[in-house]
């Protein structure tokens, strides 16, 4: 096992998460929603915590994992989530009421992100967490980067498409979407980005103040 995969072990391993996300997990695996994995919604709460998040956007519902580790983070914020798969929405539903999140504190919407996000308020949002179809991923993170106030933060996790994203062979539409997305998020004066190799990967954009970028 080499020092990465040992110390990717370890950081899984380590992480605790709560029962009631658990629960969401197992849920989620039973529908084939795969869930973002317990390193990665830890750091999902930590950036919701730090900061201070009261209003959220989230961009792929799935049974409610990464929603979930959100509001453990931010428990005051409000989170509007986006899905296209009723059914995903309804075991998310679930999920939040059996974590007793209160009903005012989520929001669910019915509906592809690309018709769904042109409608919501600019500046409006602390954080947007994009886990949406892949082919789409620019341009979801591009509306969350407009939807976020200054000094918000996009999260895209699963971009490093399971070491494609590194594999300059790799010339699928996928992988190079993923690729572009990290290199011109990288150089942008606009966004203070970070890539962490935690679980399946985490990109992490907090926009710039435009008197400052």
């Amino acid at each position: 096992m080499s020092e990465q995969d040992a110390n990717q072990r370890f950081v899984q391993e380590a992480t605790a998460e709560p029962d009631h996300i658990a629960r969401a997990r197992a849920h989620a695996l039973e529908l084939g929603a795969a869930p973002i994995s317990p390193a990665v919604g830890a750091q999902c709460a930590v950036i919701a915590a730090a900061t201070a998040a009261r209003s959220m956007i989230e961009i792929g519902t799935g049974a409610g994992v990464s929603g979930l580790w959100l509001l453990h983070g931010a428990p005051r914020a409000i989170l509007t989530t986006i899905d296209s798969e009723p059914e995903h929405l309804g075991a998310a539903r679930q999920s939040f009421t059996a974590a007793r999140i209160p009903a005012a504190r989520t929001r669910f919407i019915t509906g592809r992100a690309a018709e769904v996000l042109p409608r919501m308020n600019e500046g409006a949002y602390d954080i947007v967490f994009v886990d949406a179809d892949a082919e789409g991923v620019i341009e979801y993170v591009e509306h969350g980067l407009r939807l976020v106030r200054p000094g918000g933060t996009v999260l895209v996790p699963r971009v490093l498409a399971g070491g494609a994203v590194a594999d300059p062979v790799r010339r699928d539409p996928v992988t190079s979407a993923y690729r572009s997305l990290i290199q011109e998020t990288q150089s942008s004066p606009a966004v203070i980005g970070a890539l962490s190799l935690s679980g399946e990967g985490l990109l992490q954009l907090t926009t710039v103040h435009p008197d400052e970028a």
